[in-house]
Protein backbone atom coordinates (compact mmCIF):
# COMPACT_ATOMS: atom_id res chain seq x y z
CA UNK A 1 0.00 0.00 0.00
CA UNK A 2 1.36 3.40 -0.93
CA UNK A 3 0.56 6.29 1.37
CA UNK A 4 1.54 9.85 0.47
CA UNK A 5 3.71 11.49 3.14
CA UNK A 6 5.97 14.49 3.42
CA UNK A 7 9.58 14.22 2.33
CA UNK A 8 10.71 14.68 5.93
CA UNK A 9 8.51 11.80 7.12
CA UNK A 10 9.72 9.59 4.28
CA UNK A 11 13.36 10.30 5.17
CA UNK A 12 12.79 9.62 8.87
CA UNK A 13 11.27 6.21 8.12
CA UNK A 14 13.83 5.10 5.50
CA UNK A 15 13.99 1.28 5.71
CA UNK A 16 13.08 0.97 9.39
CA UNK A 17 10.62 -1.61 10.65
CA UNK A 18 7.93 -0.95 13.30
CA UNK A 19 10.42 -1.61 16.10
CA UNK A 20 12.37 1.43 14.93
CA UNK A 21 9.74 3.76 13.46
CA UNK A 22 6.02 4.42 13.67
CA UNK A 23 3.96 7.19 12.05
CA UNK A 24 4.15 10.37 14.10
CA UNK A 25 0.38 10.89 13.74
CA UNK A 26 -1.05 8.60 16.45
CA UNK A 27 -4.37 7.77 14.72
CA UNK A 28 -2.41 6.30 11.77
CA UNK A 29 -0.49 3.78 13.86
CA UNK A 30 -3.20 1.10 13.96
CA UNK A 31 -3.67 1.17 10.21
CA UNK A 32 0.11 1.15 9.68
CA UNK A 33 0.51 -1.85 12.00
CA UNK A 34 -2.33 -3.77 10.32
CA UNK A 35 -0.91 -3.07 6.86
CA UNK A 36 2.59 -4.14 7.96
CA UNK A 37 1.30 -7.44 9.40
CA UNK A 38 -0.86 -8.10 6.32
CA UNK A 39 2.12 -7.51 4.02
CA UNK A 40 4.31 -9.90 6.04
CA UNK A 41 1.60 -12.58 5.99
CA UNK A 42 0.75 -12.12 2.32
CA UNK A 43 4.33 -12.56 1.14
CA UNK A 44 5.45 -15.01 3.84
CA UNK A 45 8.16 -12.63 5.01
CA UNK A 46 10.26 -13.25 8.10
CA UNK A 47 9.76 -11.28 11.30
CA UNK A 48 12.59 -11.05 13.83
CA UNK A 49 11.91 -11.10 17.58
CA UNK A 50 12.32 -7.33 18.04
CA UNK A 51 9.92 -6.59 15.19
CA UNK A 52 7.42 -9.20 16.48
CA UNK A 53 7.45 -7.68 19.96
CA UNK A 54 6.91 -4.17 18.58
CA UNK A 55 4.05 -5.35 16.34
CA UNK A 56 2.41 -7.16 19.27
CA UNK A 57 2.69 -4.04 21.43
CA UNK A 58 1.24 -1.77 18.74
CA UNK A 59 -1.53 -4.26 17.90
CA UNK A 60 -2.53 -4.48 21.57
CA UNK A 61 -3.29 -0.75 21.45
CA UNK A 62 -5.67 -1.34 18.52
CA UNK A 63 -8.54 -3.48 19.82
CA UNK A 64 -10.57 -3.14 16.60
CA UNK A 65 -7.67 -3.89 14.23
CA UNK A 66 -8.56 -6.06 11.27
CA UNK A 67 -5.93 -7.86 9.20
CA UNK A 68 -7.09 -8.54 5.67
CA UNK A 69 -5.39 -10.04 2.69
CA UNK A 70 -4.69 -13.23 0.88
CA UNK A 71 -1.38 -15.06 0.80
CA UNK A 72 0.43 -14.61 -2.51
CA UNK A 73 1.14 -17.72 -4.53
Amino acid sequence: MLIAVSAASNRSKADKDPAEWMPPYLPSRCEYTANWIAMKLRWGLAVDETERAALAEHAAACPDMEITGVRAR
